[in-house]
């Protein structure tokens, strides 16, 4: 160690820091002053990567929270040689890869998208949680780390809750995270806001708890170092450190600690940026510069870097050419492919819920894809995840062999986890809970998209036929906002969000197989608590082939020649269409064609002939949905008619609730031939 280099590394991080926010006019250059010395210590000398192969599967792994302090990463990493100059010194404009908070990057050191404050460490726990994972199955020579930076804020955030229950509750030694402890948020100093003690929370979890001065540098070492140690816990690193460590003002007296620095340009405070610039050693014509001793320590440094992960990958390809047949499926896993699977061969009985048939499923996956992990929001035996469980255990503290992760009542923490398993790589993340608590998830579901990750979400008790649990149990609105996402592309152009109702047992099938195949965006099945009526084949043959049109978003379910009508739904309205169309058929003499759609988004990406072989624009419309109307008022048009729910349920049982709402076949009967007399 050298300790000249290693203040003027982490002084450099700092005045880079400054300089970015300066230049861009916007920023938050404090905290990033106060945690440059812990990210220069960590990554000369813990952190374990191959800088010639950033994207290396056993890298040890960084997870910001405090998404805001992107300067401070975009800072180390120009160091390492991940950034150009013009990169840092075009932070949060136009066409820049240093957008305002860090946007998965892997190639360059960023793992994670972050800025909602609390979801970056809580994606790292998941990162954590799919390393034991692989461990478990691969060898202890698996032993890479994942380290979190966590800020007042991301500790306040309630997910840090779960987050620290369940690392502490599993014991992710493998995860260390650094707290930047400098008591001041953006609008107020710490104190104004809390009196917890963080230390006594995060040990009554089962953390290891240390609290240092996160500026001295010895300090961080044996912090680092018997975390590193550490076998049985994951630990929390405190680090008490000061907000704009360096800044001082014109008159060159010191101006740190101050809540101004945390959120605005340090010219815009009582600092004074060139005075800090200097007083850190840098230039006030070139603040985007290395400097001279940094850059040559840093170039010697990524040789050693290297060097080491060489002699890693070394002992690597020992253990592959001595265990064959398991470096073949860690490859398998790490490929993000799936195995040969059968899903034409999973026998459902007749008339199930939907959430049943998803359990016949996943049963039958448990046995095929053992790169699965499963969650449950404490409710496995109600949205029917158990049929995976039964097939494996769960996680627990030094035995991470089963596949099913029993997340407890916290949906957000849940989902948030998912994201970070998936970015670790290697696993497909499955989780569950009731689709009204969606609403809980809504954040980390969005990073899904953001992030284009392939997590699936199995969301039952999908609309107000969870009949006696009453309104706040019994989701209208949910369908409309999930589907919202279908219609928001994500920055590969494409749909954030995959939403899948199946109509029946066939098509639940369909759906998990389209979710599983769909690696690029994370997708969410939409699930019944009741039983449904099957649909049957339209021609003679198997329902399941029948089904597979719905990979296109929609299909005819009943087709005649020259319909008088055409009704659309998807779900379990489907079959109260079936029921509808009878009736119309036979009572009125009207001939009636039937479309399932299970993805708008889906069927959207189809060619226009093809949306219009199903949904002719000439044609009366009709559409029946248990939620909004507004889930199918873009496929009917503007002449068309939709039959939704438009106020909350009440609790009852569910067939009272169909017949009171009007969705039986005889009323739904009864409203298309109202519609029809508009036409």
């Amino acid at each position: 160690m050298n300790q000249k280099i290693d203040q003027q590394a982490a002084d450099n991080i700092r005045a880079l820091a400054v300089a970015m926010v300066e230049k861009a006019n916007s920023g938050h250059p404090g905290g990033p002053m106060g945690g440059a010395d812990f990210m220069h210590i960590l990554y000369s000398e813990f952190f374990n990567f191959d800088p010639s192969d950033m994207t290396w599967a056993f890298r040890d792994r960084f997870f910001m929270d405090a998404g805001h302090l992107s300067t401070l990463m975009y800072a180390q990493y120009y160091l390492l040689g991940n950034y150009k100059k013009e990169d840092v010194a075009n932070f949060r404009q136009w066409g820049s890869i240093t957008p305002g908070h860090p946007e998965v990057d892997v190639k360059r050191g960023i793992e994670n998208t972050s800025g909602p404050l609390g979801q970056g460490h809580t994606m790292g726990i998941g990162a954590a949680i799919a390393a034991k994972f692989l461990q478990a199955r691969f060898g202890d020579w698996m032993n890479h780390k994942v380290y979190g930076f966590i800020s007042d804020g991301g500790v306040q955030e309630e997910i840090s809750q779960g987050a620290g229950r369940i690392a502490g509750h599993l014991g992710l030694s493998n995860f260390i995270m650094f707290f930047d402890s400098n008591d001041i948020q953006l609008s107020t100093s710490t104190d104004e806001v809390t009196t917890e003690d963080t230390a006594m929370k995060y040990e009554s979890w089962g953390w290891k708890v240390v609290t240092i001065d996160g500026h001295n540098h010895d300090e961080i070492r044996k912090a680092l170092t018997d975390a590193n140690n550490e076998t049985e816990k994951p630990t929390l690193i405190i680090g008490k450190t000061i907000m704009g460590k360096g800044c001082v003002t014109a008159e060159g007296k010191m101006f740190e600690g101050e809540c101004e620095l945390h959120g605005k340009p340090i010219g815009a405070t009582g600092a004074d940026y060139e005075k800090t610039l200097l007083n850190l050693g840098a230039s006030v014509e070139n603040p985007f510069d290395i400097y001279e001793d940094v850059s040559a320590f840093y170039q010697n440094l990524l040789k050693e870097k290297t060097a080491k992960a060489t002699e890693k990958k070394k002992e690597i390809a020992a253990w592959r050419k001595s265990n064959t047949a398991l470096s073949d499926k860690l490859d398998f896993f790490l490929s993000g492919e799936l195995p040969a699977l059968d899903f034409e061969g999973i026998v459902h009985k007749q008339g199930l819920a939907s959430r049943a048939a998803s359990s016949g499923v996943l049963a039958y996956l448990a046995d095929k894809v053992e790169n699965m992990i499963v969650s449950s929001a404490d409710l496995s035996n109600s949205d029917k995840t158990d049929g995976f469980l039964k097939k494996t255990q769960a996680l627990k503290k030094g035995d991470f062999s089963g596949s099913f992760l029993q997340a407890g009542v916290a949906e957000l923490t849940m989902a948030c986890i998912a994201n970070g398993i998936a970015l670790h790589g290697g696993i497909i993340p499955v989780v569950a809970t009731f689709f009204v608590f969606s609403d809980y998830m809504k954040p980390a579901i969005r990073l899904s998209g953001i992030q284009e990750l392939g997590v699936k979400y199995v969301w039952t008790h999908d609309a107000f036929r969870v009949g006696e649990d009453g309104p706040t149990h019994q989701p209208v609105e949910q369908e409309a906002q999930i589907r919202l996402l279908e219609k928001l592309k994500n920055h590969s152009g494409n749909p954030s969000f995959l939403a899948l109702r199946p109509a029946d047992s066939a098509e639940t099938s369909v759906a998990w197989k389209m979710a599983l195949e769909n690696s690029k965006t994370p997708t969410g099945l939409i699930l019944s608590r009741q039983g449904i009526k099957d649909l049957l084949p339209s021609k003679d043959g198997s329902r399941y082939q029948e089904a597979l049109a719905a990979e296109k978003g929609g299909y005819l379910v009943k087709e005649v020649e020259n319909p008088d009508i055409v009704l659309i739904a998807n779900g379990s309205e489907v079959a109260t269409l079936v029921e509808a169309a009878e009736i119309l058929e036979s009572e009125n003499g009207l001939k009636v064609n039937i479309a399932s759609v299970i993805s708008e988004g889906v069927f959207r990406l189809q060619s226009k002939d093809y949306q219009n072989s199903v949904i002719p624009k000439n044609k009366p419309l009709f559409g029946l949905t248990a939620g909004l109307p507004i889930n199918l008022e873009g496929l009917v048009g503007d002449n068309g008619k939709v039959f939704g729910l438009e106020h909350f349920g009440y609790s009852a049982p569910a067939t009272v609730l169909d017949d009171k709402f009007g969705f039986t076949g005889k009323k739904v009967s009864k409203e298309v031939l109202e519609y029809l007399k508009t036409v």
